[in-house]
């Protein structure tokens, strides 16, 4: 079976999110599956791992986007470095650039990387037997398989769309319809969604079954859907929810290189010691007290506008009685007040961007991790804590509430209901509680390490729905 994933993120290449880090690992997890061969189709991007490995151009031709005839190069990493066999789509002006997302015409972006990956396979003669697309970036492929006469080679072809993210569904004017590859226009109803083009409507609507990274997302998805919950409950046949997983070979204590002290479950405890200690010296933190990190984008999905008054109220309730550190950046004005904090608290730490190497050993030296999400499709944070012996507190929404069960239900978390900085501030306080007892943290500790968030059951099911 031959499944191409399409994306425009995949780690380690271009990471902005968890989608990257899906599409980084489930394709290579596919192929350890007998009669599997899973590939990504991703757009070119300027950025280290390009220049670092070597390509083969297998694909050289042009398309009308518009007005405008744009050239379509395909590339091929040549040593599959990756687990799975790699191309990038590179188009001169809009996919040739040194990020996925950020620029004014994004639309023109994702629609000529759509058009440029099924001319390729058209003109190639290259015919999959499942098209996963991912996120609303790609969500136009099963319409245009299916309704642009360019393409009817691939007419028929299966196709799997898999909602990451619901709060963005790339909607946009219906001019943009004039720089789409020709298509019956009497289907025009497949594309529309209150008067918009809506690519991830297209996507729910086209595709031969659609799946969630969660089923306690999907679940969500039917009553809060940013007006979509209609057309969810219509296509809930074709509806799918399939947890997502972790990359054991990048996410693994005992042999990951970003760490200063490597662990396994057994050493766990006195090696998360040191790790810490390491960190806490460096940001000037006291190793002493219990730390508290959150990792993310400083967006309000994540809950990221409760950390200024969380951090400030945690910190005067307790005396200074614990460490936070946060790694992230997004939102200036939560950016700006943490900065404040970070110039007046001894025992607050600040790293605006995201570095991946740091993000590791925050992962295995904190006792804590907060995941105060508003909306969370799935989330891998709390598996990489888990994995790392860190105590997840997350609010219990979409996948966290599938991953994380709280302590009073004999799960090994702490799990808060509503959004809003009182209830952080309560959880924090359980878990002020909880570090105070030394044998009940350290059964935490292993209970964490010994849950399995591989992908090896995840990648099964994703091959099961193929075959279906």
């Amino acid at each position: 079976m031959i499944i191409y994933h399409l994306s425009t993120e995949c780690y380690p290449i271009a990471k902005v999110g968890g989608l990257a880090d899906v599409v980084g690992a489930l394709p290579k997890y596919q192929n350890k599956i007998k009669g599997i061969d899973a590939k990504v189709v991703m757009p070119w991007y300027n950025k280290p791992f390009v220049h670092q490995h070597e390509f083969d151009i297998v694909f050289d031709g042009f398309i009308h986007q518009g007005p405008n005839m744009l050239q379509v190069q395909v590339l091929k990493e040549k040593s599959d470095a990756l687990g799975f066999e790699l191309y990038m789509v590179r188009i001169p002006g809009l996919l040739d650039r040194d990020n996925p997302y950020g620029y004014q015409d994004e639309n023109f972006q994702f629609l000529a990387f759509q058009h440029g990956v099924l001319h390729w396979l058209s003109a190639m003669e290259i015919l999959p037997d499942v098209l996963h697309c991912h996120d609303y970036h790609t969500g136009l492929v099963p319409f245009m398989i299916e309704y642009c006469g360019e393409f009817k080679f691939l007419k028929g072809v299966k196709t799997i769309g898999t909602i990451h993210n619901g709060e963005y569904q790339g909607m946009m004017s219906w001019d943009m319809a004039n720089y789409m590859p020709h298509f019956d226009s009497y289907k025009w109803g497949l594309l529309d969604w209150d008067g918009l083009l809506n690519p991830l409507a297209s996507m729910i609507r086209c595709a031969t079954a659609f799946t969630t990274v969660s089923q306690g997302y999907l679940e969500e998805l039917f009553v809060s859907f940013r007006g979509l919950e209609g057309l969810v409950r219509q296509e809930f046949g074709k509806a799918h929810g399939i947890i997502n997983g972790i990359d054991a070979e990048v996410w693994n204590p005992e042999t990951d290189p970003m760490l200063d002290f490597n662990f396994n479950i057994k050493n766990a405890v006195a090696q998360k010691k040191k790790n810490k200690e390491k960190l806490c010296k460096e940001y000037g933190l006291r190793p002493e007290l219990p730390l508290f990190a959150f990792i993310g984008r400083f967006a309000t999905e994540k809950g990221a506008d409760f950390l200024p008054d969380v951090v400030w109220r945690s910190i005067k309730q307790t005396y200074g009685a614990l460490n936070i550190m946060i790694l992230g950046s997004g939102n200036t004005y939560i950016e700006n007040k943490l900065k404040e904090f970070d110039y007046t608290y001894s025992n607050f730490a600040l790293e605006l961007g995201y570095k991946e190497h740091l993000s590791h050993q925050i992962y295995a030296s904190a006792d804590f991790l907060l995941m105060p999400s508003r909306v969370e499709p799935c989330g891998l944070n709390q598996m990489y804590s888990m994995k790392y012996g860190t105590v997840p507190i997350v609010r219990y929404t979409g996948g966290l509430r599938d991953t994380v069960k709280d302590i009073s239900t004999g799960g090994a978390g702490i799990n808060f209901t509503y959004p809003g900085v009182d209830d952080i501030i309560h959880a924090i306080n359980r878990a002020l509680s909880i570090y105070s007892e030394k044998d009940l943290m350290e059964n935490l500790i292993h209970a964490n390490m010994n849950f399995d968030f591989t992908w090896e059951k995840s990648a099964e099911k994703y091959i099961a729905l193929y075959q279906k």
